[in-house]
């Protein structure tokens, strides 16, 4: 009975699935961040953070362990000389696996698995907030200038004052000058109409 045997086979025979994790690892590494189905994805990540923790102890007997799942020299040397300086600090968990949409052709569930350190949106520290005591003390000294800047507006209000007059006085200028060429207006279409009527009979 195989109770307690969660090894994902991926539907391959050993050797296929020894073959195609070693490839994923070699794109892993050389290019920091690849999309694949999550099943492989969680695969991958049993395959390859081993790797990894090897690469921090740079010595030829882990360099031949390491070449002899990863079998490219190229992603052995990028290995042990970028990415192990890289998680140097860091105490496993290199990989992380973003889940995506399903893929159009099979509805397979699709991720993207990175490595940890050279995701620049998730590891850069944000600067921190300051905390709200600090700004309301200085909310406070900023309204008292801002107080008295109220009163000398308070004062020059006489002039303000006087300025509505004026503004009153030509309004009803303008109301006298608007009345009379409307009625004159009218008069003079109305005698106009009245002639063309009496030469029209």
């Amino acid at each position: 009975m195989r109770h307690g045997k969660k090894f994902n086979h991926l539907s391959r025979k050993a050797a296929h699935r020894k073959a195609m994790l070693a490839n994923m690892a070699c794109s892993l590494i050389e290019h920091k961040r690849i999309k694949t189905t999550l099943a492989k994805a969680k695969a991958l990540r049993v395959y390859v953070e081993p790797l990894i923790t090897k690469s921090k102890n740079d010595t030829t007997h882990s360099r031949r362990t390491v070449f002899s799942y990863l079998k490219q020299k190229q992603a052995i040397t990028e290995l042990f000389s970028d990415v192990a300086t890289k998680v140097a600090d860091r105490p496993g968990g290199y990989t992380r696996i973003l889940k995506l949409s399903n893929r159009l052709g099979d509805n397979a569930q699709m991720a993207f698995i990175e490595l940890v350190d050279y995701n620049e949106e998730y590891t850069t520290d944000k600067p921190k907030r300051k905390k709200a005591r600090r700004a309301k003390s200085k909310k406070v000294e900023d309204v008292a200038p801002a107080v008295e800047e109220a009163v000398v507006v308070v004062e020059k209000t006489p002039v303000a004052e006087q300025a509505p007059a004026v503004i009153e006085t030509k309004e009803k200028e303008v109301v006298v000058l608007e009345d009379i060429p409307v009625v004159t207006e009218i008069k003079e279409a109305t005698n106009n109409s009245e002639e063309k009527e009496e030469k029209g009979e």
